[in-house]
């Protein structure tokens, strides 16, 4: 049976993983945020700031995997214990790939600031508000083990599809209009689906949580048709 103090230290290097995880997860919503506004404000050098920008997030994408293995090997958690370091090796993954999306925003930005403007833009930087909030409410669920919190980030994640869909039909409207405005405009369309996987990176965070309180795995919560594995 585990000593008191093995169970203190373990819960000490738990709570500091999760302190590591939402540091993380800030790092890689400043990104995104850095990179919409490049993009709005017509930014090429914040553009490019972004896309030199991921070794930080990559260190800690490092670190957190050594340091989530590290607890797994050293103290063997079982239960709910186990559930939240499996979690956070998942959750690691899902803000590492919200690092890369951020780039790949910042890149399709680039791409389409070198082009005279298609369209005023409202709807991408109202879809990163909105992602980047999901993000921050699936982590503040998993540092707190608050499942209805979490349910909310899963309900959200239509309001996301539904504004790129907005935007998709909007833009074809103005490539049919005018052929100038092709290029441009698929690099917004490709920027909104880099912003809809955001919030897939979100959802997944969330499902983790409730996996990790409940044991219950909600999946696939969307009905059929939902490929296999993580989004």
């Amino acid at each position: 049976m585990a000593s008191t103090e093995h169970v203190r230290h373990f819960q000490e290097e738990l709570e500091h993983l999760k302190g590591r995880l939402l540091e993380m997860g800030g790092l890689a919503e400043e990104q995104v945020r850095l990179a919409v506004k490049g993009l709005v404000d017509r930014d090429r050098d914040l553009i490019d700031r972004v896309i030199g920008g991921d070794e930080p997030l990559n260190r800690l994408h490092i670190e957190l995997d050594g340091r989530c293995f590290t607890l797994l090997a050293l103290y063997q958690p079982m239960a709910v214990d186990l559930r939240a370091i499996v979690a956070a090796v998942k959750i690691n993954t899902d803000l590492e790939r919200v690092g890369d999306l951020a780039i790949n925003i910042a890149e399709a930005s680039r791409q389409y600031v070198a082009h005279a403007p298609v369209k005023k833009l409202i709807d991408i930087p109202r879809m990163a508000s909105f992602a980047q909030r999901m993000l921050r409410d699936a982590l503040d669920a998993f540092v707190r083990r608050d499942t209805i919190l979490a349910q909310r980030v899963l309900d959200e994640d239509d309001v996301l599809d539904d504004l790129k869909t907005q935007i998709f039909r909007e833009l074809i409207t103005y490539m049919l209009q005018d052929p100038g405005t092709i290029e441009p405009a698929l690099d917004l369309i490709l920027i909104s689906r880099h912003l809809e996987r955001i919030g897939d990176h979100a959802t997944n965070i969330a499902e983790d949580v409730i996996f990790m309180v409940s044991a219950k795995d909600v999946r696939h919560h969307a009905g059929e048709g939902t490929e296999p594995g993580r989004r």
